[in-house]
């Protein structure tokens, strides 16, 4: 009985988590981050400001909270990558597969919605200046990741490099997109770009290929 109320108040708050998220940024789609408030985006939501800032502290949070569950995505790949991969085939190969399958995290997806989000994102320079914490949360895993008995400082350089690569093909892979290309199209190039990004990371990362 207590695991399923458990379960049951864990499903409320997720549904509770979504609703204030969408209200956020259909509000924002429609306005400009900067012209809404919170106080705006509770009330479309149906919940209180004090019950607003439980599930996201900031007003940046509500937008960006998208970006978490990608933070640990490159120390995971490098975690659980086989035994004969090396840590930067392994990143070059889920980077790939992101492009593949479209993954909006690439910039290579050209739906209406997901090039608005990014417009958003982009155009916010509050936005723009908290994700960067985003950023250095996903080094910081990533250099965990790497580091297997060699220096700290290493790792973290290498693993800075790695997610700047990959977020520098994830931005032009964006620009392309919002200056009308179709994903589709710009696919070939989107791969032929990140292999030349991860060859260059190669010739100067060699402990970790």
């Amino acid at each position: 009985m207590f695991v399923a109320e458990q379960s049951l108040r864990e499903r409320k708050k997720q549904r509770t988590h979504q609703a204030i998220s969408d209200s956020a940024i259909r509000l924002f789609l429609e306005s400009g981050f900067e012209k809404v408030s919170v106080a705006e985006v509770a009330a479309a939501a149906e919940v209180s400001k004090p019950t607003l800032f439980k599930y996201f502290p900031t007003k940046e949070d509500l937008v960006l909270h998208r970006f978490a569950d990608h933070t640990e995505e490159a120390a995971t790949v490098v975690r659980e990558r086989p035994s004969d991969e090396t840590p930067l085939d392994a990143l070059h190969r889920n980077f790939t597969r992101g492009l593949r399958e479209r993954d909006p995290i690439t910039g290579l997806n050209d739906d209406a919605e997901v090039v608005a989000f990014n417009r958003l994102l982009y155009g916010t320079p509050s936005l723009v200046a908290r994700l960067s914490q985003f950023t250095e949360r996903s080094e910081r895993a990533l250099a965990g990741a790497l580091r297997t008995g060699g220096d700290e400082l290493t790792a973290l350089l290498a693993a800075g490099q790695i997610v700047t690569v990959q977020r520098l093909l994830a931005l032009e892979n964006y620009r392309l997109i919002a200056a009308g290309a179709a994903a589709d199209d710009r696919y070939p190039g989107a791969v032929a770009d990140a292999d030349r990004g991860f060859a260059l990371l190669r010739s100067g990362l060699s402990p970790y290929c």
